[in-house]
């Protein structure tokens, strides 16, 4: 318990904060996904959210992956990576056999389902790191952003083992490795924010002038043969999308408040969020429910429901319940266990001294 305690006073407050927003926004982006074809509004809005959401989270990622040359480091993030991919995978497959009706049961280990690309990737981006990190700053992370910018002239690459998104997001996970605690705190000055709102307001604009923007370009799991017409010009889109992600991002970290907020806490638990959150909105999307949805007038509810969903999913009795199937651990179970029998204790405590 003491150790716990410590553990939480010595986090950075900025971070847990910052991860807890993402993940919200994801699942809020994956709720609103279903209404992007029908209405113009949650289409920008879904816009504007990819056009940092990720690009933010990786460069989380990259920041906190300093430790990449510490001894067992890579066997570390294997078994926090690797193993709940292969898990929900299979978990993944079973629960899509059920809900489409398939005749049979795949398990395709080598094309990670739905969000799943994630793990994939973030374990690609620590190997690739200990090659890039012996190069200069800026040389590595040209030498990223060429790569990034090439790939999508290989038309094979897509979700194949999450090469694209491997390639495409890296400079993002570089960046934030680079990255040092000093970066974050000048953006959160009073003046860093007042810069932001041109950027974030020309962004917005650009969305509404230009509403036929194809979405998934933001989502860097297609070649450009299958975003635009003119494919040997997709070099300067990506391009482009890339400078859209890096200023949206840094606006993003702009605004994530310093202080311990009431949602915290909840901001160490965003794996589980996001390798839970799927199954809830993939059954979503195959119900009534969605249909009886009307996106301008629902877009409150689906906000309310995505913060309750993120809560849900980041309780210590969800957590502690799902463990051992993404850490391979009781710990958290132990403690809620723990947490109960002290209740009880102190329960009976009060019941006799009354």
């Amino acid at each position: 318990m003491k150790k716990a305690v410590n553990d939480m006073a010595n986090r950075d407050s900025y971070f847990d904060n910052a991860r807890f927003i993402l993940i919200f926004l994801v699942v809020f982006g994956h709720l609103i996904q279903s209404y992007i074809d029908a209405n113009t509004f949650v289409a920008t809005l879904y816009k504007f959210i990819y056009s940092f959401h990720m690009p933010a989270f990786i460069l989380i990622s990259g920041y906190f992956a300093k430790g990449i040359y510490q001894k067992g480091y890579i066997k570390k993030i294997t078994k926090k990576l690797i193993i709940p991919y292969l898990i929900f995978q299979a978990i993944y497959s079973i629960f899509y056999y059920f809900q489409f009706g398939k005749s049979s049961l795949e398990l395709d280990l080598l094309n990670p389902h739905w969000s799943l690309w994630f793990l994939l990737s973030l374990f690609c981006w620590h190997l690739m790191l200990l090659a890039f990190n012996k190069m200069k700053p800026a040389y590595s992370i040209g030498i990223a952003l060429t790569i990034g910018l090439a790939v999508g002239y290989i038309d094979w690459i897509s979700s194949f083992l999450s090469l694209s998104r491997t390639f495409v997001f890296f400079p993002f996970f570089l960046v934030g490795y680079y990255l040092k605690k000093e970066h974050f705190q000048k953006l959160t000055s009073t003046q860093a924010r007042l810069m932001t709102a041109i950027p974030i307001m020309a962004v917005i604009i650009l969305l509404v002038i230009f509403p036929d923007m194809n979405e998934k370009w933001l989502l860097g799991s297609k070649p450009y043969s299958q975003l635009q017409n003119i494919t040997i010009l997709g070099i300067f889109t990506r391009t482009g999308i890339y400078a859209l992600n890096f200023i949206m991002a840094s606006c993003f970290f702009a605004f994530v408040p310093r202080k311990r907020l009431f949602f915290t806490k909840w901001g160490r638990n965003t794996l589980y969020v996001y390798l839970l959150h799927g199954f809830i909105v993939r059954t979503f999307r195959g119900s009534n429910v969605e249909n009886y949805l009307e996106p301008m007038q629902s877009l409150l509810i689906l906000v309310i429901v995505s913060f309750i969903l993120t809560l849900i999913l980041s309780s210590k009795l969800v957590t502690a319940i799902v463990q051992p199937f993404i850490e391979l651990k009781w710990s958290r179970w132990k403690q809620l266990l723990q947490n109960l029998k002290e209740s009880k204790n102190n329960a009976y405590k009060n019941t006799t001294t009354d």
